[in-house]
Protein backbone atom coordinates (compact mmCIF):
# COMPACT_ATOMS: atom_id res chain seq x y z
CA UNK A 1 0.00 0.00 0.00
CA UNK A 2 1.11 3.57 -0.59
CA UNK A 3 2.29 5.22 2.58
CA UNK A 4 4.69 7.65 4.18
CA UNK A 5 6.55 6.90 7.39
CA UNK A 6 8.25 9.53 9.54
CA UNK A 7 11.07 8.85 11.98
CA UNK A 8 13.83 10.63 13.87
CA UNK A 9 11.87 12.49 16.51
CA UNK A 10 12.74 12.51 20.16
CA UNK A 11 13.68 14.62 23.15
CA UNK A 12 16.24 17.37 22.66
CA UNK A 13 17.46 20.34 24.67
CA UNK A 14 16.93 23.93 23.66
CA UNK A 15 19.47 24.84 21.00
CA UNK A 16 19.95 21.26 19.90
CA UNK A 17 19.39 19.57 16.56
CA UNK A 18 17.42 16.69 15.10
CA UNK A 19 17.10 15.26 11.62
CA UNK A 20 13.76 13.77 10.64
CA UNK A 21 13.25 11.30 7.81
CA UNK A 22 10.17 10.43 5.79
CA UNK A 23 10.30 7.28 3.68
CA UNK A 24 7.72 6.60 1.00
CA UNK A 25 6.66 3.13 -0.02
CA UNK A 26 4.24 1.61 -2.51
CA UNK A 27 5.23 4.02 -5.27
CA UNK A 28 7.78 6.67 -6.07
CA UNK A 29 7.23 10.19 -4.79
CA UNK A 30 9.90 11.65 -7.07
CA UNK A 31 7.37 13.61 -9.13
CA UNK A 32 5.54 15.03 -6.11
CA UNK A 33 5.99 18.16 -4.13
CA UNK A 34 6.78 17.17 -0.56
CA UNK A 35 6.28 18.99 2.69
CA UNK A 36 6.62 18.84 6.43
CA UNK A 37 3.98 20.08 8.81
CA UNK A 38 3.47 19.97 12.54
CA UNK A 39 0.69 19.90 15.07
CA UNK A 40 1.02 21.00 18.67
CA UNK A 41 -1.72 20.63 21.31
CA UNK A 42 -4.14 23.53 21.18
CA UNK A 43 -2.65 24.86 17.96
CA UNK A 44 -3.61 24.61 14.31
CA UNK A 45 -1.67 22.52 11.84
CA UNK A 46 1.27 24.42 10.42
CA UNK A 47 3.05 23.79 7.13
CA UNK A 48 6.69 24.49 7.90
CA UNK A 49 8.63 23.49 4.79
CA UNK A 50 8.07 22.31 1.21
CA UNK A 51 10.28 21.23 -1.67
CA UNK A 52 9.64 20.99 -5.41
CA UNK A 53 9.96 17.78 -7.38
CA UNK A 54 11.76 19.31 -10.37
CA UNK A 55 14.24 22.02 -9.40
CA UNK A 56 14.45 21.40 -5.68
CA UNK A 57 13.31 24.88 -4.76
CA UNK A 58 12.06 25.28 -1.21
CA UNK A 59 9.71 27.34 0.92
CA UNK A 60 9.84 27.82 4.68
CA UNK A 61 7.46 29.16 7.24
CA UNK A 62 8.72 32.26 9.01
CA UNK A 63 8.77 30.37 12.30
CA UNK A 64 11.51 28.01 11.08
CA UNK A 65 13.29 29.94 8.35
CA UNK A 66 17.02 29.97 8.89
CA UNK A 67 16.86 27.07 11.35
CA UNK A 68 15.30 24.18 9.39
CA UNK A 69 16.32 22.71 6.04
CA UNK A 70 14.22 20.40 3.88
CA UNK A 71 15.90 18.08 1.38
CA UNK A 72 15.09 14.96 -0.60
CA UNK A 73 16.78 11.88 -2.02
CA UNK A 74 14.62 10.48 -4.79
CA UNK A 75 16.75 7.34 -5.13
CA UNK A 76 15.76 6.52 -1.55
CA UNK A 77 12.21 7.83 -1.92
CA UNK A 78 12.93 9.91 1.15
CA UNK A 79 12.54 13.48 2.31
CA UNK A 80 14.43 14.95 5.27
CA UNK A 81 14.03 17.81 7.68
CA UNK A 82 17.17 19.05 9.40
CA UNK A 83 16.20 21.04 12.48
CA UNK A 84 18.75 23.26 14.21
CA UNK A 85 18.64 25.68 17.14
CA UNK A 86 15.48 24.06 18.41
CA UNK A 87 13.20 26.01 20.71
CA UNK A 88 10.37 24.95 23.03
CA UNK A 89 7.90 26.32 20.49
CA UNK A 90 9.06 23.61 18.07
CA UNK A 91 7.56 20.91 20.29
CA UNK A 92 4.96 19.10 18.18
CA UNK A 93 4.18 15.99 16.21
CA UNK A 94 5.82 16.31 12.80
CA UNK A 95 4.27 14.86 9.67
CA UNK A 96 5.34 14.65 6.05
CA UNK A 97 2.98 14.75 3.10
CA UNK A 98 2.91 14.85 -0.67
CA UNK A 99 0.99 16.95 -3.14
CA UNK A 100 0.90 17.93 -6.77
CA UNK A 101 2.20 21.42 -6.14
CA UNK A 102 3.86 23.32 -3.33
CA UNK A 103 1.00 25.81 -3.41
CA UNK A 104 -1.46 23.02 -2.65
CA UNK A 105 0.59 21.83 0.31
CA UNK A 106 0.80 25.36 1.65
CA UNK A 107 -2.99 25.55 1.55
CA UNK A 108 -3.27 22.28 3.45
CA UNK A 109 -4.28 20.12 0.48
CA UNK A 110 -2.48 16.84 1.10
CA UNK A 111 -2.66 13.48 -0.64
CA UNK A 112 -0.86 11.09 1.71
CA UNK A 113 0.66 11.63 5.13
CA UNK A 114 2.29 9.51 7.75
CA UNK A 115 1.64 8.70 11.38
CA UNK A 116 4.00 11.43 12.55
CA UNK A 117 7.05 11.57 14.76
CA UNK A 118 7.09 13.48 18.02
CA UNK A 119 9.63 16.18 18.79
CA UNK A 120 9.95 17.51 22.33
CA UNK A 121 12.26 20.42 23.09
CA UNK A 122 13.03 20.81 26.78
CA UNK A 123 14.22 23.89 28.58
Amino acid sequence: QVQLAESGGGLVQVGGSLKLSCVGSGRTFATDAMGWFRQAPGKSREIIATIESTDGSTFYAASVKGRFTISRDNAKNTVYLQMNRLQPEDTAVYYCANGDRQSALLRGTLQYWGQGTRVTVSA
